[in-house]
């Protein structure tokens, strides 16, 4: 048995080169220098009374670290953690437990000075030992710099002056070197013993280029309120729409879910101030637009917060949500994918309803506790609880409504590719979602994109982009304000006395007093339908001209946006029926005789024009930009709703004579906006931002 005890120590060093570093690493050396001062007293003083007889080495452990600031760490190469072990101790140290633990074994250990116990084999002693340095680029030690062997749990980190030392099992080929800020690299080991290596600078992050107003900027120029994610983050989840996928991955927006319905979006607030503005490859857009867009067709995303939204004006007021399709890249051969999944969904909690027992003896309670006596007999009490007769027994509407296991799908074909004119980015995607309540709530929806840039002369370009979507929402027609609300209101409103169906026979309706949550009822075929069809597009088309002078171009934009929508509903009229076992027999003891009728239309005509003039140069270390822009937005929606009383169910028609209420509007709107925006840099290092926006309607 062999027993080593190693430190780390720091030797002081001059000022570190790097202020970032500085700040990162000041607290921890400290912390070290205090740490280093009193681990060895610490397990020198600490004693330890137990009884350890019949008890596994890996229960020793668990009770000294219960004990103690000790933690052990080892290997999967110790294979005796389970060996029993059979003596007691009394004011004894951890060495002297470790010494009686391992006597005699092949087993060694070391206590490191942050109080951690490592555990090795004699196998693990002999690993082959690799030492080295680790500089940045310009030949300064760099400490705290992790070093990993690949493959393995086994790594380390860098001294004050850059020195590591490991030790590698046989068979492992890399060490892999990383540290924030820097490019990680990864060494072939080889028969090197001493491995000294150079790290460089990573300019990831800070050369990315994000969507801001009207431009983009480098990550490394931005002044203001600025926070974004890009597709990778996006592909992450799987979810119906943009706001779904969002939900917890940008600082300071919130996403609120309000329920399940299939294809519902989560309601996004910026630093909770409301509905924010929605800006989509340039062009202002509604909630609706942002979240039926294919999440695989996404870019970026970027949230611009504060003063950075102000170049938007007073419709940026809660922020705005700045989204960058994909595009292809000029040189590239083309590429063809294909993402598809399938998922299926349940509800992870809802509150539990009583049976049948429990409700009808909470009543009883109830009408003591009221009026001092109950109709509720004790054998109807006992009926209740056995549940074997006839009108007595409990029904589960939880079980009757929830279907589990409710699907969704999604598949993504798209290509995209260039040449040294042209790029391109062409996209379709289907997405299909049903609900748990029931497999009659559906949500169907196809998008298509298309992105196509083309440069004409080496100082012109232009490009078009269409955007489109085919969305369909398909339910029963369901009495009162909210179909889907229905439903889940009914698993709290009907008794788990009362029964969907008269004798449990489908064909006959049961009349259990308040018919609009009878679920039995409620199913496309017997109470009716609900649909509403969207159909979505958007044209954009940009030419930029790059001016003979240099820094200078001018850029113009046009979109146009048309959405139609149209919505049908028919509620049937029925009858629900009582069972009566005496006679055998069914009567009709309820009629709804007031159908209800209705169509929606809804279409958007939308059109958008920008004209834009940029400049940027620099002059030695200055380094200037200015942006104007003139943007005029014109808008029209026109609605017609129609509600008619029906005198069958059977014909869908809405007829003159049948029709009570026709409403129809029509509005137009029409917003002109300049904006301006200037900024300067002094050596990459000092920036000043000012914008500013005036509109009129």
């Amino acid at each position: 048995m062999k027993k080593n005890r190693i430190g780390f120590v720091f030797p002081a060093r001059g000022k570190l080169k790097k202020t970032l570093l500085v700040m990162k690493l000041t607290a921890i050396f400290i912390l070290a220098f205090l740490v280093q001062v009193n681990a060895s007293v610490y397990s020198q003083n600490t004693k330890f009374d137990g009884d350890y007889r019949g008890k596994t080495i890996r229960e020793v452990f668990t009770e000294i670290e219960n004990q103690s600031r000790f933690r052990f760490f080892f290997n999967d190469d110790f294979t005796n953690i389970d060996q029993v072990v059979n003596f007691t101790v009394k004011d004894a140290n951890v060495e002297g437990i470790l010494n009686r633990l391992f006597e005699g074994s092949d087993i060694s250990y070391k206590i490191l000075e942050n109080d951690l116990i490592v555990l090795t084999t004699t196998q693990s002693a002999q690993a082959r030992m690799i030492t080295g340095k680790v500089l940045d680029s310009g030949g300064e030690p760099l400490p705290g710099v992790t070093v990993v062997a690949k493959g393995t749990t086994r790594g380390t980190i860098t001294d004050f002056d850059g020195n590591y030392s490991i030790s590698l099992e046989s068979g492992v080929t890399t060490l892999v070197f990383s540290f924030v800020g820097m490019e990680t690299l990864e060494v072939e080991v080889g028969s090197q013993s001493v491995i000294n290596i150079t790290m460089n600078e990573s300019s990831i992050g800070l050369e990315e280029v994000v969507a801001i107003g009207y431009g983009v900027q480098k990550k490394e120029s931005i002044t203001g309120a600025i926070s974004g994610v890009t597709a990778e983050d996006l592909d992450r989840v799987h979810a119906t729409t943009v706001s779904g996928a969002l939900a917890g991955k940008i600082a300071g927006v919130t996403f609120r879910m309000p329920d399940g319905r299939p294809g519902a979006s989560a309601t996004i607030q910026i630093r909770n101030m409301g509905n924010p503005l929605y800006v989509i490859d340039g062009i202002q857009k509604d909630a609706g637009q942002f979240n039926n867009l294919s999440p695989n067709d996404i870019e970026s995303i970027t949230v611009l917060k504060d003063a950075s939204a102000a170049i938007y004006g007073v419709r940026a007021a809660n922020g705005v949500v700045v989204v960058t399709t994909k595009r292809g890249k000029l040189g590239t051969k083309n590429t063809i994918n294909v993402d598809a999944y399938t998922g299926w969904q349940n509800w992870t909690r809802f509150p539990e309803t009583v049976g049948a027992y429990e409700w009808m003896l909470g009543k009883a309670y109830a009408d003591m506790n009221l009026d001092g006596a109950t109709n509720i007999t004790q054998d109807e009490l006992d009926k209740w609880r056995a549940g074997t007769e006839p009108g007595y027994q409990s029904f589960d509407w939880y079980d009757f409504i929830i279907k589990p296991n409710s699907p969704q799908t999604s598949i993504n074909v798209s290509t995209s590719g260039g040449s040294d004119k042209i790029n391109y980015y062409l996209s379709v995607t289907r997405l299909d979602q049903n609900s748990m309540l029931g497999r009659e709530f559906t949500f169907g929806r196809t998008n298509f994109q298309s992105n196509v840039d083309a440069k004409i002369t080496d100082r012109i370009k232009v490009g078009v982009s269409i955007n489109g979507r085919v969305e369909t929402r398909d339910n029963p027609g369901v009495p009162g304000g909210d179909d889907y609300w229905a439903p889940r209101f009914a698993l709290f409103r009907n008794r788990p006395t009362e029964r969907p169906y008269a004798n449990d026979n489908p064909e006959y309706i049961n009349n259990i007093g308040h018919m609009a949550e009878n679920w039995g009822l409620l199913t496309k075929e017997k109470s009716g339908y609900w649909t509403e069809d969207w159909r979505v597009l958007q044209l954009n088309f940009t030419g930029e001209y790059d001016v003979p002078i240099d820094g200078l171009s001018v850029k113009g934009t046009y979109s146009h946006y048309i959405a139609d929508r149209l919505m049908n509903g028919h509620e049937y009229t029925y009858e629900a029926y009582s069972y009566f076992p005496e006679t055998d027999e069914y009567r009709v003891t309820f009629t709804m005789n007031n159908p209800w009728r209705e169509r929606g239309t809804h279409k958007v005509l939308e059109t958008v024009l920008q004209g834009q003039i940029n400049y940027a140069k620099e002059f030695g270390k200055h380094g200037i930009a200015a942006t104007f822009v003139n943007e005029r937005i014109e808008r029209r929606d026109l609605d017609v709703w129609v509600h008619a009383v029906p005198k069958t169910n059977a014909l869908p028609l809405l007829q003159f004579p049948d029709i009570d209420t026709y409403n129809d509007s029509d509005d137009e709107s029409a917003r002109i906006g300049y904006i301006g925006r200037f900024n300067y840099n002094y050596d990459n290092k000092y920036y000043l931002e000012l914008a500013g926006r005036q509109d009129a309607s």
